[in-house]
């Protein structure tokens, strides 16, 4: 198989690399392919409702050996796709923690898969309770543009460890990797276990209308909720990853390097075109210019220039920069104070996509940047006074997918885990919580709901049986009719109280 892989890659080369059409030029056509491959997958998992083990091992080891062997294709497909995306961003946040994530699962599936006794009370023994892990049956998957490999092979890992069919529809934004991922995808698996839907918003609407038995959907909360409206009308279950403003919280006394190195790397990633990237700071007042001279010293020593540096990637598209370009408009007209940070002094035109690094000062609520999630290079540092101002401000406002801390106090660290909500969180960290194998990764409120990502990556794509089963004897006539005897009078004396 892996040669299999392997000529299939070098087969892929002209058109994965080289200019591809938008797979969005026939929507009537990837709809009616949508509703064939859903019955297929329908018709699949009712003929073999409960893949082995070793049947779901097998899948996740041919997908592992795909992405290795395809890896340097889709890297150049998703650089393509933004105009300069960072190879070393690309190996970090999307081909490694995807690799990681099989191997992770490959370790724990036999345990994950076992059925869990659970207590049976004395008043119905002799008996056992078991829960069993039972696949849901066809799984859909629709990704986003930002990170178009991982946001579709994590939740594609965990549907295939749970034993389900999976159909995953990709972003018409990322014409070169969705078309990429569905050679690999069909190289790899029959379209009965695995599909990769192309196609517009209009595919990717009627996707989700389809009565998936699951449907997990990574975007915009705006769309989320019209993703969950769609799958009302069939009862399915969703998993909604989407964003929100995600704050980091600059503590009184945390030195300045650490927490400005460490927030500069979180936010200028894929050039802050990340759901859990730090949205806006939270800084002490007396430490507000300090901190921007410092957060300067830091995004400069990691992107020295930015026009011709392939490590600091370019803002995907047209309609994105311009919308990033409203927003510092917006901030600026309304009396902000804009902290451009451009080491090299470049001039950069709307061409390259790329946009600096900019600190918002002076930020007021009425201002864009502090209404929507920003999605790009953009910072807005607010001025706090005390801790339990910075608390009261988050908690004023829709719950986070992520929550920064930067703080050494452990006291006040535990403060902040008490009193507030996210979807996750970091201590002195950002985005790193996303990567760790054994935590869940969702949302909460308008950040989503439903987790997935290791083992909960597996239960959310399992559904948990509870069965209750005896034997021959049955303890459980001691309270069939006539009521009224002894036996019930006895079993109400010992087991109400």
């Amino acid at each position: 198989m892996g040669a299999t892989l392997a000529t299939n890659a070098a087969k892929s080369t002209n058109s994965a690399a080289a200019d591809t059409e938008n797979p969005a030029e026939n929507s009537a056509e990837q709809i009616g392919y949508t509703h064939a491959v859903f019955q297929k997958q329908q018709q699949a998992f009712r003929a073999q409702p409960m893949p082995t083990a070793d049947e779901r091992r097998d899948n996740l080891n041919r997908l592992k050996q795909a992405l290795l062997s395809w890896q340097d294709l889709l890297i150049a497909a998703i650089d393509k796709d933004f105009g300069c995306r960072s190879k070393d961003e690309t190996l970090i946040a999307e081909i490694m923690p995807s690799v990681q994530g099989i191997n992770y699962t490959l370790k724990h599936l036999d345990s994950w898969m076992k059925p869990s006794k659970r207590h049976v009370s004395m008043l119905f023994r002799p008996a056992s309770n078991q829960v069993h892990y039972q696949p849901k049956g066809v799984v859909g998957v629709i990704v986003p543009w930002n990170y178009p490999l991982y946001l579709a092979i994590g939740p594609l890992v965990a549907s295939l460890a749970a034993g389900n069919r999976t159909m995953v529809k990709m972003s018409e934004f990322t014409p070169h990797t969705s078309t990429l991922m569905k050679e690999l995808v069909e190289a790899t698996f029959d379209e009965e276990q695995v599909a990769v839907i192309l196609g517009d918003a209009k595919v990717a609407a009627d996707f989700s209308e389809r009565p998936f038995n699951h449907l997990l959907f990574t975007g915009s909360t705006s769309v989320g909720r019209l993703v969950m409206q769609a799958a009302a009308k069939n009862l399915t279950p969703v998993t909604l990853e989407l964003g929100g403003k995600s704050p980091a919280i600059v503590a009184t006394d945390v030195p300045l390097k650490d927490a400005a190195q460490r927030i500069a790397f979180g936010k200028a990633f894929n050039a802050g075109q990340t759901c859990v990237a730090p949205d806006y700071v939270l800084c002490p007042a007396d430490r507000v210019a300090a901190f921007v001279e410092e957060y300067r010293k830091q995004f400069s020593a990691m992107y020295p220039s930015l026009r011709d540096n392939t490590d600091y990637t370019a803002i995907i598209n047209q309609r994105q920069y311009q919308r990033l370009q409203g927003y510092l408009d917006d901030a600026r007209s309304k009396g902000a104070e804009l902290v451009e940070i451009n080491p090299a002094n470049e001039i950069l035109d709307a061409a390259s996509h790329k946009l600096p690094l900019t600190l918002l000062l002076n930020t007021t609520a009425d201002m864009r940047v502090m209404q929507d999630e920003i999605f790009g290079p953009i910072l807005p540092v607010v001025a706090y006074e005390t801790l339990d101002d910075a608390l009261l401000f988050i908690n004023n406002r829709p719950r986070p997918l992520a929550l920064y801390y930067f703080g050494y106090n452990q006291k006040e660290q535990q403060k902040v885990v008490t009193n507030t909500h996210s979807g996750g969180m970091c201590i002195n960290d950002a985005l790193m919580h996303v990567a760790q194998d054994d935590l869940p990764f969702g949302g909460i409120g308008d950040s989503g709901m439903g987790h997935y990502h290791g083992k909960e990556g597996f239960l959310t794509f399992s559904h948990q049986r509870g069965i209750f089963a005896k034997q021959q004897f049955n303890s459980g006539k001691a309270v069939y009719p006539p009521h009224g005897g002894v036996a019930h009078k006895l079993i109400y004396k010992l087991f109400i109280r």
